[in-house]
C-alpha cells in the first residue's frame, strides 16, 4: 500500500478552507457590505481630508481635518436633499397618481390614423396595452418609486447612516497603523509582496470610486440639463435615477434607459428620437471618453467579465453585489498579477543563483 501523499493532503486541505471561506463570506455578506461600503467612503473623502489638512496645517491632529471634512459633508448632503429630494418625490408621486391618464393617452395616440406600414406596430401595442395595461401599470410605477424610495429607505436605516460613517472616520484615522500592524504578522518576503499589493488595492478603490461618483454627478447633471431644455416630463426624477443606477455595472444604465424611454412614451412625449439619440450619444461620450479618463487600465475589465461578476453579484447579495462586483473583480485581478508577478522574479533570481559547492 503506497503512503500517504503529503502534496495531495495539502491541496484539499487548501481546497476545504477556501470552501469554507466562500460559505463564512456569504453568510455575513451583510456585515462585510456594511465595512466596504464604509471603506469605499474613506477612499472618496481622503483626498478632501489629506487637502484639509494641508490648508489648515493640521497633519499633527488629522481628527480635526476629519471633523472639518465631515461637517462640510453632511452639510452637502442635507443641501442635496433640499435642493433635488422634494422635487424627485414630487415627480414620483405625479407619476403614480397620472399614470391611468398617460395611458388613455397613449391609447387615443394610437388609435389615430397614421403610415401604413406603422399601422400594424401601433395596433400590436394597442392590444397589448387594452389587454395587460392594469398589470404594466402595476409593474412600472412601482420601479419607479421604488427605485427612489430603496434609495431613500437605505439612507433612512440607521445602520447605513450611523455605522458607515463611523468606520470610515476610523479607517481615515487609523488606516495606515492597521495596515502596517497587519503586514506586521508576516515574513519579510511576504511583506514586500502584500505591501505592493496593498498599494496597488489602495490606488485602484481610490480612483474607482471617485470616478464612479463623478460619474453619476455627471449624468445627473446632463440628463437633468438636457430633459430642462427639451421639456421632458419628470425631468428631475429620470436624472435621479439614472444618475444612481450608474453604481451598478451593464445592467444600471440599461435600466435607467428603459425606464426613461417608457415613461416618455406614456407620457406622450411627442420627441422619443430626440431621447433615444441623447441617450446613445451620451453613453458613447462616457463610455470612451469620460469613463477612460477617470479610470486607470487597474479597473479596466473585460465586458463578458464585467456581465459576469454583476449576475454573480445579483445572485449573491443582490443590487449591492452588482454594485460590488467590479471592484472585488478588479481588486482580485490585482492580487493576482502582483502574486504572479512575484513568483516569477522568485524563479528567476533561483535560476540565477549560482550552484554552491558540497
Amino acid at each position: 500500500m503506497s503512503g500517504f501523499d503529503s502534496r495531495t493532503a495539502k491541496a484539499v486541505w487548501t481546497i476545504f478552507l477556501l470552501a469554507l471561506g466562500l460559505v463564512v463570506i456569504y453568510y455575513i455578506r451583510t456585515v462585510l457590505l456594511v465595512f466596504v461600503l464604509a471603506i469605499l467612503l474613506a477612499y472618496l473623502l481622503a483626498p478632501v481630508v489629506d487637502l484639509v489638512s494641508g490648508w489648515f496645517r493640521l497633519r499633527a491632529r488629522r481628527v480635526w481635518a476629519l471633523a472639518i471634512v465631515y461637517t462640510a459633508f453632511v452639510g452637502v448632503l442635507v443641501l442635496a436633499g433640499a435642493l433635488v429630494g422634494d422635487r424627485v418625490a414630487q415627480e414620483a408621486s405625479n407619476l403614480a397618481q397620472g399614470f391611468p391618464k398617460l395611458e388613455q393617452t397613449l391609447e387615443q395616440r394610437l388609435s389615430e390614423p397614421g403610415p401604413a406600414w406603422i399601422q400594424p406596430v401601433k395596433n400590436y401595442l394597442l392590444t397589448q396595452i387594452r389587454e395587460h395595461g392594469q398589470s404594466f401599470s402595476g409593474v412600472l410605477v412601482p420601479v419607479v418609486q421604488k427605485a427612489v424610495s430603496h434609495a431613500f429607505s437605505l439612507l433612512s436605516s440607521i445602520l447605513f447612516v450611523v455605522l458607515i460613517p463611523i468606520l470610515s472616520f476610523f479607517f481615515l484615522k487609523d488606516g495606515k497603523e492597521m495596515l502596517e500592524s497587519a503586514l506586521g504578522l508576516l515574513s519579510e518576503e511576504r511583506r514586500e509582496v502584500w505591501l505592493d499589493i496593498s498599494a496597488d488595492v489602495h490606488n485602484l478603490l481610490g480612483q474607482f470610486i471617485r470616478a464612479l461618483v463623478i460619474l453619476s454627478i455627471a449624468t445627473f447633471v446632463f440628463y437633468a440639463a438636457f430633459f430642462a431644455v427639451a421639456r421632458m416630463p419628470y425631468a428631475v426624477l429620470l436624472a435621479t435615477i439614472a444618475g444612481a443606477l450608474e453604481f451598478i455595472p451593464v445592467f444600471g444604465p440599461l435600466s435607467a434607459a428603459v425606464i426613461i424611454v417608457t415613461v416618455a412614451i406614456f407620457a406622450g412625449y411627442p420627441h422619443i428620437l430626440a431621447i433615444l439619440i441623447f441617450l446613445g450619444a451620451y453613453r458613447v461620450f462616457q463610455d470612451y471618453i469620460l469613463s477612460p479618463h477617470l479610470m486607470s487600465s487597474g479597473v479596466a475589465l473585460h465586458p463578458i467579465v464585467v456581465i459576469f461578476g454583476a449576475l454573480a453579484g445579483e445572485a449573491l447579495a443582490g443590487v449591492p453585489g452588482m454594485f460590488l462586483s467590479v471592484p472585488v473583480l478588479a481588486t482580485l485581478r490585482v492580487v493576482f498579477v502582483r502574486i504572479r508577478k512575484s513568483s516569477r522574479k522568485a524563479l528567476l533570481e533561483h535560476t540565477n543563483r549560482p550552484a554552491g559547492g558540497v
